[in-house]
C-alpha cells in the first residue's frame, strides 16, 4: 500500500458521494452500502492501519493526537481532502465544518467509539461543529472534507 494506492481507494468512494448532500441520508447510505465487514470498509481500514504502521499516515502529533492530511482536495478525489487521526480516550480540538465532514470510524480497541458511535460512517452537515471525541480505547478516524474546509478558530464548547 502506497499513498497513491490509498488515494485511489478514496477516489472510488468519493466518486460515489461527490454530488450528494452531507446529511443523515448520506450517513445512512454509507452505512448500508459500505458497513463494517464490507470489502470497501475493510480495505479503507486496512489502508489506514498500514499507513500508520509504515509512517506515511498520522505523521504529526500534538496533545496525544496523531494526525495528518494525506490527500489535498483535487479532481481525482472529487474535491475532498483526506485526513487521518489516531486518538485514544480523549477529546480533540473544537472545530467547525464549513461544508460538512464525512468520517470513517475504525476502532483499534474493540469498544472504541468516536463521538459515541462505533465502527462505521458518520456525517456532519455544513456549518456543524464539535470536539471530536474517542472513548473506550483507541481509534483511527478518516476525515473527508469537501474542499479541505475546516475551521479551528471558532470558540468551542
Amino acid at each position: 500500500m502506497s499513498p497513491d494506492d490509498f488515494e485511489s481507494l478514496i477516489a472510488e468512494v468519493t466518486q460515489r458521494i461527490a454530488d450528494r448532500p452531507l446529511d443523515q441520508t448520506l450517513e445512512s447510505w454509507l452505512n448500508a452500502t459500505w458497513p463494517p465487514g464490507s470489502a470497501t470498509y475493510a480495505g479503507l481500514a486496512q489502508a489506514c492501519r498500514t499507513g500508520v504502521a509504515e509512517g506515511w499516515l498520522c505523521r504529526r502529533e500534538a496533545g496525544g493526537i496523531r494526525y495528518g492530511r494525506i490527500v489535498k482536495p483535487t479532481p481525482r478525489t472529487h474535491g475532498f481532502s483526506v485526513d487521518v487521526v489516531q486518538m485514544e480516550d480523549l477529546a480533540g480540538p473544537y472545530h467547525v465544518h464549513p461544508l460538512g465532514e464525512i468520517d470513517l470510524i475504525v476502532p483499534i480497541s474493540e469498544q472504541a467509539t468516536f463521538d459515541g458511535r462505533p465502527a462505521g460512517w458518520c456525517v456532519y452537515g455544513p456549518g456543524s461543529a464539535h470536539r471530536p471525541t474517542v472513548s473506550g480505547g483507541q481509534a483511527l478516524i478518516l476525515y473527508l472534507l469537501p474542499q479541505g474546509a475546516i475551521d479551528f478558530t471558532g470558540a468551542g464548547a
